[in-house]
């Protein structure tokens, strides 16, 4: 296994738009092992393949205080089912922010699992927003496109200021 880098917004590459996995095989489970490794020692609770640089639909998340319950989301979809909910978010590829962010309270979720099974649960809570923000990495989403302008873009000159700083 490796710890994979994480891109920072404002990466562009953040903002590309993944592709759908044709074959779930053992080079797949090879970086879903990658990114479990790399969201542990990060530390996260989810991770996006679009994140490490992998534009493939795939997500791994784990919302457990003892980091022993490891989801796998290959080519993911959900619809809402209830309610609104807002929650504070933080993002590993926008480290050191974090604000609010109003999503789904309850969504009924669709993908395949870690050897290509086709699975359904419905989420709420943590669980919901957890998927959420990760599904938006997919579609090239950050969750600071939920802010405001001003707010984005002093995020992004802040990150800017220090990306430039430790290169230099």
């Amino acid at each position: 296994m490796a710890i994979l880098e994480i891109l920072e917004f404002p990466d562009p590459r953040l903002r590309t738009v993944a592709k759908p996995v044709e074959q779930v095989d053992d080079a797949l489970r090879k970086t879903i092992d990658d990114m479990f490794e790399t969201m542990y020692a990060a530390p996260g609770i989810g991770l996006a393949a679009t994140q490490v640089n992998v534009h493939k639909r795939l997500l791994v998340l784990d919302i457990s205080d003892e980091k022993n319950q490891p989801m796998v989301f290959i080519n993911p979809t959900f619809e809402p089912v209830a309610g609104q909910q807002e929650y504070n978010e933080g993002c590993l590829s926008v480290p050191g922010y974090y604000d609010n962010v109003t999503r789904h309270d309850r969504i009924r979720v669709k993908a395949l699992d870690r050897m290509g099974q086709p699975f359904e649960i419905e989420a709420d809570g943590l669980l919901s927003v957890c998927i959420q923000h990760e599904i938006d990495h997919l579609d090239g989403k950050l969750f600071v496109d939920y802010l405001s302008r001003l707010k984005r873009d002093r995020v992004k000159n802040k990150l800017e200021k220090e990306q430039r700083a430790r290169r230099a």
